[in-house]
């Protein structure tokens, strides 16, 4: 007894000295350590320092020194543009102009302009590579003009369009709304004339929607400001004509706003979250909610259509009905950009420098689920693939779209019917050993080049017809059941990844 007594006694005092030796020690290291951040700290603020002024005078030098004069600009922006491709992130770049002026169409949702997507081809035979219209924009001064698809735009207030590239186009197209611009329009061979538009206020197209049988179409272009707007009257449209469910097309959206995707995602779900950003800048750390009523409710079954040009705010929007159970993805993976990136404007008093700006990237974002998708992609519940040209094909599509059978049948026929496109590609497949439907689908894609194309097709569009038989055949419930969350998935494909390092 007394000597367990003692033992106790001798214990005691080590233990004390243990912790307080632990105690000085974690004193010590701390303020140890302290100093050697400040003193980091300090080291990379004089490498800053040092590094621009070095900047400053690679600068000078070039200016004083190179062979030949140089525009300062021109340095900046190559200096500018190597700064940011450093980073290794193809969405941090320098923006120039063109590049701000594009960004801000897409930020505000419209600009001062005729309505005319256009393209430009370069030219392989030293013929003038005039502008070719690709479409107009629905209700515009352009297409209020008699501007069709496929016709050349010759001249812009008498400027030969053969010379300038497609940005010093826009900018002459666009402008201050009310002025009027005039165009020179070659259609066909011979037919020549001008027009006079007057430019107006010109909305990004963001929405096109239509009925199939009691099953609402939506298709999300891009996401503006305009976008949950314009998408909430299409669904009120449904709702007038009794629709029993949607289908939202993400197909070839390569993104915009992060605002707009939570407000599109709001449509569909009520409350909860939507998607959640995170960086090491404690500001950008955000929850974005949906709010409590949706204007397409759960009881409205929905699939969402996705593909390889998915990305960004499409992404959001799909992770987000995935992940709350609200939507069957159709489709196939999407691109994977888990990214958020911020637009900064630049300007320098003095300089010949406006409007120029860049984008950089200050935060990831993740799915209700916390999952990132960058570089990864949403698979789809259902993969839907369109058929893929062997070798073969190829060789002889090749042939064919060089013989420019295709564009010179549907020019002698614009208004062909179903049963001569039928007979055309059943004479190109006698000639060239291809598919009929693959045939047709290329005419009507050549009929829509040169037309205002339809909202949607379903007799060639594969993924429309399966998201639209998966609806028809009344067991959607059920599917929704088997479908699982980001997290989910992600968690399996790491299990079978041990399992198969394990074997």
């Amino acid at each position: 007894m007394e000597n367990n007594t003692i033992q106790r006694k001798k214990i005691l005092p080590l233990s004390l000295i243990w912790i307080a030796s632990t105690v000085i020690f974690c004193a010590i290291f701390i303020l140890v350590s302290i100093p050697k951040v400040q003193a980091q700290s300090r080291q990379q603020e004089d490498d800053t320092s040092q590094y621009i002024s070095i900047i400053r005078s690679v600068f000078d030098f070039i200016q004083r020194h190179y062979v030949e004069e140089v525009d300062p600009k021109v340095i900046f922006e190559g200096a500018m543009n190597g700064m940011f491709n450093s980073l290794g992130d193809p969405y941090s770049v320098y923006l120039s102009e063109m590049d701000m002026s594009d960004m801000n169409d897409t930020t505000q949702g419209s600009f001062g302009g005729v309505g005319l997507y256009i393209s430009k081809q370069v030219s392989t035979d030293g013929k003038p590579a005039f502008v070719e219209v690709a479409a107009p924009i629905e209700d515009t001064p352009g297409w209020r003009s008699g501007i069709n698809p496929g016709d050349l735009i010759v001249e812009i207030n008498g400027e030969s369009t053969g010379p300038l590239t497609s940005d010093e186009v826009l900018a002459r197209l666009r402008g201050t709304p009310g002025e009027p611009v005039t165009l020179l329009i070659r259609r066909g061979e011979k037919l020549e004339f001008p027009v006079t538009i007057v430019r107006a206020v010109i909305e990004v197209p963001t929405v096109k929607s239509a009925m199939i049988d009691d099953i609402g179409y939506l298709k999300l272009l891009t996401f503006t400001p305009m976008s949950t707007d314009r998408a909430r009257e299409a669904l009120n449209d449904f709702a007038s004509k009794g629709y029993k469910s949607v289908i939202l097309d993400l197909r070839n959206n390569y993104g915009g706003l992060l605002n707009s995707a939570v407000g599109i995602t709001n449509l569909f779900v009520e409350g909860g979250v939507v998607v959640s950003t995170k960086s090491r800048i404690t500001s950008e750390n955000i929850v974005y909610y949906a709010r409590a009523k949706a204007v397409a409710g759960p009881d409205i079954p929905m699939i969402v259509l996705i593909n390889r040009g998915s990305a960004s705010a499409s992404e959001i929007v799909a992770g987000a009905l995935k992940d709350r159970g609200r939507a069957y993805l159709v489709g196939e993976r999407s691109y994977g950009k888990g990214s958020v990136q911020q637009v900064y404007p630049l300007s320098a008093a003095g300089t010949s420098l406006k409007s120029v700006g860049f984008k950089i990237t200050t935060a990831r974002y993740y799915t209700p689920s916390d999952v990132n998708i960058d570089k990864i992609g949403i698979p789809p519940d259902r993969e839907v693939l369109f058929p893929e040209f062997s070798s073969d094909d190829a060789v002889k599509l090749n042939e064919l779209l060089n013989a420019n059978e295709i564009s010179d049948y549907v020019a002698a026929n614009p208004d062909a019917s179903d049963a001569q496109v039928e007979t055309f590609a059943r004479d190109l497949s006698s000639r060239y050993d291809l598919d009929v439907p693959l045939l047709k689908r290329l005419i009507r894609n050549e009929q829509n080049r040169t037309t205002i194309a339809p909202v949607y097709d379903l007799e060639y569009d594969v993924q429309l017809q399966e998201a639209v038989n998966i609806l028809r055949e009344g067991n959607f419930q059920s599917l929704m059941q088997t479908s699982k969350t980001l997290k989910e998935l992600q968690d399996e494909a790491a299990q079978d990844d041990e399992f198969a390092q394990a074997s």
